[in-house]
This record gives C-alpha cells, sequence and structure tokens, in this order.
C-alpha cells in the first residue's frame, strides 16, 4: 500500500508506554485544539526540573492534524524534520455529541493500520499507535510483589500522603466520606500485607 508512511513496517519495541511522550486526542479535544484552522505549539517538560525537553507543532485541518517536529535516534546523529499527517475519526456518544480519535498512520506488514486509537505515542521517529510499537504498559512487567507495593502506595498518595509504608497511614482527607475512607484503608492495609508477605518469602530463599 501507497502512502506517506509506506515502507515502514511494525517497529521493535521493549519500551512502556510510561516511558515515550504522547499525544491524547481526548485532551486535545476538550481544550478546543482540535478546530481547523489552528497552529500549536505543544511542549513537555521535565518533571524533576521544570526544564523543556521537547515541542512539537501541530496544525489542524478538517479531518486530521499535522505534526511538524524534530527527531533524531542518537545525539552523534543529525536532526529530522519530519511532517506527519495524522487523521481524526469521530464516533457518536451515547448520551449526544461525538467523540474524536486519532486513525494511527503507521504501516505493519506493508498495510496501513488506521486503528482508533486516543494516545499515540513517539518511541521512534513518528507518532503510533502502542501496538505498532509493541509498547507494554509499567504494570506487566511487574511480579505480584510489585503490583501490590504499587496499590498499596497509590492507594496512600490519593489520600495525600506518603508513598512509604514506613510511614503512618494518611488520615481522611477533608470532605472525603467515611465510607470510602475505610474501604481505602482497607484495600491498602491487604495490598500492604499482599507485599510484606511475598517480601518475607522472597528474602527466606537467602536464609536458607
Amino acid at each position: 500500500m501507497g502512502g506517506y508512511f509506506s515502507g515502514r513496517d511494525r517497529w521493535r519495541n521493549t519500551g512502556t508506554v510510561e516511558g515515550c511522550r504522547s499525544l491524547d486526542v481526548r485532551e486535545l479535544h476538550r481544550k478546543g485544539w482540535l478546530r481547523p484552522g489552528l497552529v500549536l505549539s505543544l511542549s513537555w517538560t521535565d518533571k524533576g526540573t521544570g526544564r523543556e525537553v521537547a515541542s512539537i507543532g501541530v496544525r489542524t485541518h478538517p479531518g486530521q492534524i499535522v505534526l511538524a517536529y524534530n527527531h533524531r535516534r542518537t545525539d552523534s546523529e543529525q536532526w529530522q524534520s519530519i511532517e506527519e499527517p495524522v487523521r481524526i475519526a469521530w464516533t457518536a456518544c451515547n448520551y449526544g455529541g461525538q467523540r474524536p480519535w486519532f486513525n494511527c498512520p503507521g504501516i505493519v506488514n506493508g498495510v496501513l493500520c488506521a486503528s482508533r486509537v486516543a494516545i499515540i505515542y513517539c518511541a521512534g521517529p513518528y507518532y503510533l499507535c502502542r501496538r505498532c510499537y509493541r509498547l507494554a504498559y509499567a504494570c506487566q512487567g511487574e511480579g505480584p510483589a510489585d503490583r501490590a507495593l504499587r496499590g498499596a502506595q497509590k492507594i496512600r498518595m490519593r489520600l495525600g500522603g506518603s508513598p512509604s509504608l514506613a510511614d503512618w497511614f494518611p488520615p481522611k482527607p477533608k470532605g472525603m466520606h467515611w465510607s470510602t475512607y475505610e474501604r481505602l484503608c482497607s484495600e491498602g492495609e491487604l495490598a500492604q500485607r499482599r507485599y510484606l508477605v511475598r517480601l518475607d518469602a522472597w528474602l527466606g530463599k537467602f536464609q536458607r
């Protein structure tokens, strides 16, 4: 199949979606940035320093957006200027209105992917869907202990506390119903207990 991305096959990648820059069509729609005729500049910043680490230009047209940015695989390579059109599809919502989707522009075995997705990822030269880049979610590489720890930490942070299990469990946030807080306490305690049981089992292997 011919076209702008003709000749590109599925990219081999072992990364995770959390480790890639991404564009979410729902966020663009929510901010009113899918209206035709706009010229936008989007950027990503380092969470620790607040320093800008990447930027991308976006031009909006009827039925598609065009992404304009520079890319290089290594620091020793020359920058490559890329313009990537990405089509937008719309579907009706159950209670009225429409929601947008990206049509992935990747080429899989010589065939246009065109999958309807909410998010496209920059794990290589182009913004493609998760399946074209074979990206996994970070949780897919976790063991039972990792999942239990992450669950316990998530609940603690939701309650405004520290993710450290060594700290006291966070008190009920103002405005939260007691039934919700008690449920989260039970879930957090169960997740922490599961993590500690698996941690003890793992440490026991080295004490035999």
